[in-house]
C-alpha cells in the first residue's frame, strides 16, 4: 500500500471516530441528586464515583439491568457515560422512557 492510501485511510477513519464522537449527547441528571457512578448496570455493581449535583452525562449506549425506580419513573435502562462507567437511566433527564442511544454490545 502506497504512503497516499495509508494516510487516505488514516483520514477516512479519523473522521468516522470524530462524527461518532460528535452524534454523542449529553443529557441532565435529575436536580438536586447526587448519582452513583456503578461499573456495571446494576445496583450490586461496585460504585465507582458520585456524580455532583446538576451533572451533565453522555451517553455513549444502553443497555438492560437492575430496575430502578427514580424521578423519572421505573426503568431497568443503564446509561453507559464512558468505559466501564454506568448510572440508572431513571436518574436522568432523556425525554424517553425508552432507549436514546444504541444498545451496547
Amino acid at each position: 500500500m502506497s504512503v497516499d492510501r495509508v494516510e487516505e485511510a488514516g483520514a477516512v477513519e479519523g473522521t468516522a471516530a470524530l462524527t461518532a464522537a460528535a452524534s454523542v449527547r449529553y443529557y441532565s441528571v435529575a436536580p438536586g441528586v447526587r448519582l452513583n457512578v456503578r461499573s456495571g448496570p446494576g445496583t450490586s455493581y461496585t460504585i465507582i464515583r458520585v456524580l455532583t449535583e446538576g451533572a451533565k452525562v453522555p451517553i455513549y449506549c444502553q443497555t438492560p439491568g437492575t430496575s430502578v425506580t427514580g424521578p423519572y419513573g421505573t426503568s431497568n435502562i443503564w446509561d453507559n457515560i464512558s468505559n466501564g462507567q454506568y448510572v440508572a437511566d431513571a436518574y436522568v433527564l432523556t425525554g424517553s422512557d425508552g432507549y436514546v442511544a444504541d444498545r451496547c454490545s
